[in-house]
């Protein structure tokens, strides 16, 4: 027969309940005719009651359009009965300040708690032993345990070796004697250090821009290269840009980097200086898109109009009639295949 395994539920924090007046995350079990019961999933799935008359500041017509069964989102505390064990939640006076803090805070608690379950499944001890002597200290020190493993990623040591919890145990003469550990065993630590490594190293993120680029002068299509080698040239080291024709005269800037804000007023400038270069020649530059992120899948549409641009152009097979060019000038010209590394 097959041994029991260690137990894998716990709440996020330390304190049994959250405070009055906090914003908490829920998920709706069901709806009945007083309000919605809910669990705090912060708090173990603890249950909580939404009356109501807390669900909307407006006159309710219906409640299946204010809140729907399995929906999770912030919620704010009215009261605690701890020994009872009621918790009355407001949906209508959670404001979007709160909000925005709830899910921020969720949203690293998750993360911590999924590393944390990773770790106790992968050495077999209870969850809630793990908390106590991990997670809930990291949460007194740095505010959140979330900060800490951020650190723990580059630095283990300075995190993991402070940390110690206390054994009490029966002495020689009788007497209960209290035992300073070490919080962290070299099995726990490994399993721990792997794991926060795998999930919390930091990916770059993709930041895009989408411009149109003209220049009718004589001598355009270099105009244009020399304004593409300007924008370039604004990239740094940790955030370098990238410029790409996507098919006259509409194109990308592209940079990868691991802070967003840098990346984005990297391309900023690098749009600035295009925009200077190619005006001292009276070309034009137009902003499509600002910078902003790009997902993943925004980039694998993007990769596929590509492709589509590259397939209508090899089925054209250059026997586009002369007068497109003369209206849209040297602004049009193919700079991909006119010679030029961009």
């Amino acid at each position: 027969m097959a041994g029991v395994g260690p137990n894998l539920e716990c709440r996020m924090y330390e304190a049994k309940y959250p405070e009055v007046d906090m914003a908490v995350m829920i998920q709706v079990k069901y709806i009945a005719e007083l309000g919605a019961y809910v669990s705090l999933i912060e708090y173990n799935n603890i249950e909580g009651m939404i009356l109501l008359s807390e669900l909307s500041k407006r006159r309710i017509r219906s409640v299946n359009s204010l809140i729907k069964v399995g929906r999770i989102e912030p919620v704010m505390v009215l009261r605690v009965d701890k020994d009872k064990g009621y918790i009355d939640l407001s949906k209508r006076r959670v404001s979007e300040e709160d909000i925005a803090n709830c899910e921020e805070r969720y949203n690293k608690s998750k993360l911590v708690h999924s590393i944390m379950r990773h770790v106790a499944e992968t050495v077999s001890i209870d969850l809630e032993d793990l908390y106590v002597r991990i997670a809930w200290p990291l949460y007194r020190k740095y505010g959140h345990a979330f900060e800490a493993f951020k650190t723990v990623v580059t630095d283990p040591d300075s995190v993991l070796d402070q940390l110690t919890y206390q054994v009490k145990t029966t002495g020689p003469d009788g007497k209960e004697v209290t035992e300073v550990l070490p919080a962290v065993t070299p099995e726990i630590k490994d399993a721990l250090i792997k794991i926060v490594r795998r999930r919390m190293t930091p990916h770059p993120l993709k930041i895009r821009a989408d411009i149109e680029l003209k220049c009718f002068h004589f001598d355009g299509v270099l105009h244009i290269k020399d304004a593409m080698r300007r924008a370039e040239a604004a990239g740094t080291k940790d955030c370098p840009v990238k410029i790409k024709l996507v098919a006259p005269p509409l194109y990308v800037l592209t940079t990868q980097t691991l802070d967003k804000d840098q990346g984005i007023s990297t391309l900023s400038k690098a749009i600035v200086a295009c925009t200077e270069e190619i005006e001292r020649h009276n070309g034009k530059l137009t902003v499509k898109d600002a910078p902003r992120t790009v997902s993943e899948r925004d980039d694998k549409l993007f990769q596929d109009q590509l492709e589509k641009l590259r397939q209508d152009n090899e089925e054209r097979g250059g026997d586009d009639d002369s007068e497109d060019e003369d209206e849209t000038g040297m602004g049009d010209v193919d700079v991909e295949n006119a010679g030029f590394d961009v």
